[in-house]
């Protein structure tokens, strides 16, 4: 899946109320782990691509983290940890793990797979690459849906929030 939707799947499971952009963050904090750094390594490098990378250009270390930051077995503990020190953003954190598990049944074997297990193991699913339209058009379409549900639902508390402020304090809305 792509970072951004990862970042909306994060926001609206886990951040909606009051730590949005917290929640959003975590959903692309595995991408951003690894293609974070290699896109200033990139940029320093003179390496210039048009959407995915090829394998070739991207060195070893990318790759390794990428399968710590797509781990399971790294974003659990991490989540105990934040949890431990503000339980109000923890709830955030589980965008963390949200990302891999979307990431496993949507990576192949040929272009990141996503090794869940690792470092204890490199099982990996060789799933239906994200940027397939039966994966794609199902994702964006899902994420249409929930974002026009949450937003409608949020205008609609306001105003119900505004009808009762005005019949209890008519004075207040002139």
């Amino acid at each position: 899946m792509d970072i951004i939707s990862h970042g909306l799947w994060g926001g609206i499971a886990f951040g909606r109320r009051r730590h949005f952009a917290i929640a959003f963050l975590f959903g692309m904090l595995p991408d951003l782990i690894a293609f974070g750094p290699f896109s200033i390594y990139a940029q320093l490098n003179g390496i210039h691509f048009h959407r995915q990378p090829p394998l070739e250009l991207i060195p070893s270390w990318v790759f390794g983290l990428y399968n710590s930051g797509h781990s399971l077995l790294v974003a659990l503990p991490a989540y105990f940890i934040v949890r431990r020190v503000s339980k109000g953003v923890s709830l955030c954190c589980l965008a963390w793990p949200l990302h891999i598990l979307f990431d496993i049944p949507t990576h192949s074997a040929g272009y990141f797979p996503t090794k869940f297990l690792y470092p204890v193991s490199d099982f990996f699913i060789n799933g239906r690459s994200w940027v397939s339209p039966v994966v794609w058009y199902p994702n964006v379409i899902m994420l249409i849906i929930l974002y026009s549900i949450f937003i409608f639902s949020l205008v609609s508390k306001r105003r119900k929030q505004k009808r009762l402020t005005a019949a209890i304090h008519p004075e207040h809305m002139k």
